[in-house]
């Protein structure tokens, strides 16, 4: 990027589209979760084969950007956290454009912004900040990193873990885009409340906008709530 003729390196800068691939996932599976980020893990978000995954991470230790050792957890390094955190914030800038713009439903950007995240300058992912407001979130309710690195995540926990009660959404995941879809046609969504009641063996009873709905694990796992 240049700025006033001068050339200023961006986080991320240099990497190939693999490694910043790879600093993104291993930050975002951190994220809402504190469980190890292993191998296994990022081979299945990567959609790759465990070995492919060791191997690249192999580069990327010695490239300085992550931390591995033999059967342990990946992290990244200092520098590897600021290239991953500026490639999440293009990713999420830009499907906050697609939605806002662009007329995308929520379920349809994860694809189009892993393409374009590699593509697009610095300088146009500043002005999607700049046009849509400097937005906080994503259309899922994913923190934007300000584009000096600092990350603010609420204080949300998932929907099958909270007490019985009036809650609001926080964050719906974006893993998989069926789920998405079945919210979207119950009308939950973003900020909209809910009052979790009951539990059974295998779901969770919620009322959304007067609708009683029976959530089974893998749909409470997916959803995000704070307080009223």
């Amino acid at each position: 990027m240049r700025t006033g003729g001068r050339h200023v390196t961006e986080p991320g800068e240099g990497l190939t589209p693999v490694a910043q691939d790879y600093l993104k996932v291993i930050w975002s599976a951190g994220e809402w979760s504190e469980a190890p980020v292993t191998t296994t893990l990022l081979a299945r978000r990567l959609g790759v084969g465990v070995s492919t995954v060791s191997e690249t991470v192999r580069r990327l230790t010695d490239q300085g950007l992550v931390e591995h050792e033999p059967y342990g957890a990946v992290a990244l390094t200092r520098v590897g956290r600021e290239s991953a955190v500026a490639m999440v914030r293009r990713h999420r800038l830009i499907e906050t454009f697609l939605v806002r713009q662009l007329g995308y439903s929520w379920d349809e950007v994860h694809d189009e912004a892993e393409v374009l995240e590699h593509a697009v300058s610095s300088l146009m992912v500043e002005r999607m900040d700049v046009a849509l407001g400097r937005p906080d979130r994503d259309p899922h309710g994913d923190p934007i990193p300000s584009a000096d690195g600092e990350v603010r995540v609420p204080a949300a926990r998932r929907l099958g873990e909270v007490a019985p009660g009036r809650w609001r959404v926080a964050r719906i995941s974006d893993e998989d885009p069926s789920l998405l879809r079945s919210f979207a046609a119950l009308g939950l969504g973003l900020d909209v409340a809910v009052q979790v009641g009951a539990r059974t063996a295998s779901a969770v009873g919620v009322e959304v906008g007067g609708q009683r709905l029976e959530l089974d694990e893998r749909s409470c796992n997916a959803v995000w709530l704070v307080a009223e």
